[in-house]
């Protein structure tokens, strides 16, 4: 859409524009699996440190099953953006639904640990509160595609929500293991589970066979490897790697094992813990939205992150549950709100036919930093049950948040020239 297409238009159209982005088919498609995905991702963030524990395995193996998980996730995505250009996108998104299935069926039939950990390498188990798999630059490539720019953020803002939202239920849905565990051995409950999961991947597999053939490039702009804006995106890639590096101290598997070492919670604690944080994240995208019009995309990211991190630093030093749990909530209001602007910034400032590599170019470094992560935030919580790695988490994101401020601020995406 044109500049002066969005000036001219008044409130009526821009609320009719703003209600067809959820009635596009592939939107709500696409919308439908990441909610059934965030809702799977929810409980198995959760499930995975309290089912490995079961089997006698500590904080140190479940860092570096996460670590694996990462790392198999980073490489896969590289793949599918290396191969951007000669394979479709939904028929890269039905093989990562199939490959959602068959982890969730590994680690529902097996408890041998390095089975486990090859089944995280080459799986889709997602132990973060965020999405960090192969479907995130796939979803946001074929979001973009089908929709304008105008609407570009709000669409990611829904995306973001809805995977949030999805994801605080299935948090919450966790506290059904203590409740099974007076049924069933704590070993059946989690296979249990991780079969759900392998059932929800079946699921997403159904909607992605009904995707248009909008969701691919045009005729006239093919998928291509990054040309014009390959400068931008690999510095955009280091400086989110720097991020995920700090967002990989805290995934929620390892926050889960930090809470129940330093307060002695329950899994049924935690997970309504991680229920009401993943609302506020839900409820903070759609603030992102007005923000990101009022005062840009790179300064809604930086100005509203900053705060968080220093309230991710203060839940190390809280001397009570309570506390840890009012300045968790207080960053969940605020940390998420870059997600949406993030996604949207990196379609923006590059070519159409480039959207499928810029996608991948920018997660696949960010997974394989968030992959190291876990590894040494598992052995700083088995050596101490103090918060070091949310305080170290806190310093890094907030050194990114100055970086991506200095270097970005003076590149904007086309919607913010507008008014200029």
């Amino acid at each position: 859409m044109e500049c002066r297409d969005i000036a001219d238009e008044g409130p009526s159209r821009r609320a009719a524009r703003r209600r067809g982005i959820g009635r596009a088919p592939d939107v709500t498609r696409v919308l439908l699996a990441r909610s059934m995905r965030a809702f799977g991702d929810g409980y198995v963030a959760i499930l995975l440190p309290v089912h490995l524990s079961h089997f006698g395995y500590d904080a140190f193996a479940v860092g570096l099953i996460s670590t694996a998980t990462l790392l198999g996730s980073a490489i896969l995505t590289l793949a599918v953006g290396l191969l951007s250009h000669r394979i479709s996108r939904r028929s890269a998104l039905l093989g990562a639904a199939l490959l959602m299935t068959m982890t969730g069926l590994g680690f529902a039939g097996l408890d041998s640990f390095w089975p486990l950990v090859v089944i995280a390498f080459v799986g889709t188990l997602n132990p973060s509160g965020g999405d960090v798999s192969v479907f995130l630059p796939l979803e946001h490539t074929v979001l973009s595609q089908v929709i304008a720019d105008a609407d570009r953020t709000a669409a990611f803002a829904r995306y973001s929500a809805a995977g949030a939202f999805f994801g605080a239920l299935g948090a919450l849905f966790v506290g059904v293991v203590d409740w099974l565990a007076i049924l069933l051995a704590p070993s059946t409950t989690g296979a249990l589970l991780f079969g759900l999961y392998g059932a929800i991947g079946l699921l997403t597999f159904l909607l992605y066979r009904r995707l248009s053939p909008r969701v691919e490039a045009g005729a006239d702009r093919r998928p291509a490897p990054l040309g014009p804006s390959r400068s931008i995106v690999y510095q955009l890639a280091a400086l989110f790697s720097v991020d995920a590096f700090g967002g990989g101290l805290v995934i929620n598997a390892l926050l889960t094992l930090w809470l129940r070492a330093r307060f002695g919670l329950d899994v049924s604690t935690i997970g309504a813990i991680f229920f009401v944080t993943s609302l506020c994240s839900a409820a903070s995208y759609f603030a992102a939205v007005p923000l990101a019009g009022r005062f840009g995309l790179v300064n809604t990211m930086v100005f509203t992150h900053l705060p968080s991190n220093l309230f991710l630093i203060l839940t190390a030093f809280a001397s009570t549950v309570w506390v840890a749990f009012g300045l968790l909530i207080l960053r969940a209001l605020l940390s998420q709100m870059d997600v949406p602007t993030r996604s949207s910034y990196v379609m923006a400032v590059v070519q159409p036919e480039e959207r499928p590599a810029a996608a991948s170019a920018t997660a696949v470094p960010r997974s394989l930093a968030s992959a190291v992560a876990p590894l040494l935030s598992g052995w700083l919580l088995s050596v101490s049950p103090f918060g070091w790695p949310l305080i170290l988490a806190g310093i890094i994101k907030a050194a990114y948040d100055l970086a991506l401020l200095q270097r970005f601020s003076g590149i904007k995406p086309p919607e913010e020239h507008c008014g200029e």
